[in-house]
């Protein structure tokens, strides 16, 4: 039988005739961090509550057994699911998930509601991101936040959003790892307003004062999410792509793209490019999987993820992007969810770095237009799972469906037990 080196040392020769090396390739992977979502382990619910009850803003479907109920439980439910994940990657945690014995709300929230969480960050070689909360909360008023009419609920969020940061930097500074916070407001109009202009001036305005403080950047970046529409919020979202491009922009703030937050058939693939150009910050991303609307699907090897994998690989965007996920599935087991998006992010960003990038842009330049096709369309043919499959037996994590059997024995010896 075949060895997966041996496999490997074949498409090595491979993509080498068409002056591709596979070992840089697998250099460069090795380098690039993922920034796994921790609310995909619990369905979105988090510890701010003893019963973890949403109150408006984010829903998961689905009831499979074993979701995580406290802190230490998600913690191991990650760790079997970075077990399984080549390389060293980070976590995205929400505001919701601190983890303290003290009653504690959002906008008292501090660096030490945290310590577990940086405490096991350090053992397990991760860094942190952060996400202030501004949803599954009772000041989330009429459906709105940091845009309501009322200033006592503006100042209220405005108060979470200032603390969300520092404890952000917070993060960056006990794991020598910059944190990007990103501010995800869901505020909107479920039927056609009258007024479109005012809550965004409100948003703005309330953005400014929880930014007001300089924080460094080698410690805490911040990044703003536009939305098209949400539960609640189906006709109109203030915190638009326009609004947080023009704000991004103009504040100098990094914009982040999420796949699942624009018209559905509307790509952040295409947009990459442009913002690169524009943009002094860099720029994050939000890897999901809609399904007719945001519907946060787990990740899987279509042709959006492979063309923001292209986009980043070919424009040498790779330094200069925060790659996240942000899904959450509860019909599946929620590690398996986990790898499996993951690993396709990694996948997906591996064949992007197994094309011969410089000859096609040759080609293209030189207006080679049928080279380029040709090379392009047999390029997917060609053995990159067999570089895949060494790449994860050099990082000692299981090859192939191998990591299902530990997602298996796990969930029959751990999840079902809760």
């Amino acid at each position: 039988m075949t060895t997966i080196t041996e496999r490997y040392e074949l498409a090595k020769a491979k993509y080498a005739e068409i002056g591709v090396d596979t070992e840089a390739a697998l250099q460069k992977l090795q380098q690039v961090k993922i920034s796994m979502h921790c609310w995909q382990g619990d369905d979105v619910k988090g510890f701010l509550t003893p019963d973890g009850e949403l109150t408006g803003g984010i829903m998961s479907t689905g009831n499979y057994p074993g979701a995580a109920h406290t802190p230490a439980q998600l913690r191991a439910d990650l760790e079997k699911a970075y077990s399984l994940i080549p390389g060293k990657h980070k976590l995205n945690l929400h505001a919701i998930y601190l983890d303290t014995d003290e009653a504690v709300d959002l906008d008292q929230i501090e660096p030490k509601h945290f310590e577990k969480w940086v405490t096991w960050a350090k053992e397990q070689g991760l860094g942190l991101d952060f996400n202030p909360t501004f949803f599954s909360h009772p000041m989330m008023k009429d459906g709105f936040t940091l845009s309501h009419p009322d200033k006592a609920v503006r100042d209220y969020w405005i108060e979470h959003g200032k603390r969300s940061r520092k404890i952000a930097e917070y993060f960056g500074k006990e794991l020598g790892e910059t944190c990007y916070t990103n501010f995800w407001v869901p505020d909107g109009f479920k039927d056609n307003p009258i007024d479109r202009l005012s809550p965004r001036k409100r948003l703005m305005e309330s953005l400014d004062e929880i930014f007001a403080e300089e924080i460094d950047e080698q410690y805490n970046v911040d990044t703003v999410e536009s939305k098209l529409f949400g539960l609640g919020a189906e006709a109109y979202t203030v915190g638009s792509h326009e609004f947080y491009m023009g704000y991004g922009l103009t504040r100098n703030k990094a914009i982040l793209l999420d796949a699942g937050h624009f018209h559905p058939t509307e790509v952040i693939s295409n947009k990459l490019s442009s913002l690169a150009l524009f943009s002094k910050k860099n720029l994050m991303l939000h890897v999901s999987r809609p399904v007719r609307w945001d519907s946060d699907h787990v990740v899987i090897m279509d042709d959006e993820l492979q063309d923001i994998a292209k986009e980043l690989v070919r424009n040498d965007l790779l330094e200069k992007t925060a790659i996240g996920l942000d899904f959450f599935d509860a019909t599946i087991n929620r590690v398996a969810a986990w790898v499996i998006g993951t690993r396709n992010t990694q996948k997906a960003l591996l064949k992007a770095m197994l094309e011969p990038t410089d000859q096609l842009k040759e080609m293209e330049n030189s207006f080679d237009f049928t080279s380029r096709l040709a090379y392009t369309e047999e390029l997917k043919d060609f053995p990159y799972g067999d570089v895949w499959n060494y790449f994860c037996e050099q990082n000692g994590v299981p090859v192939g469906l191998d990591w299902l059997k530990e997602v298996r024995a796990y969930e029959e010896n751990v999840l079902t037990e809760r």
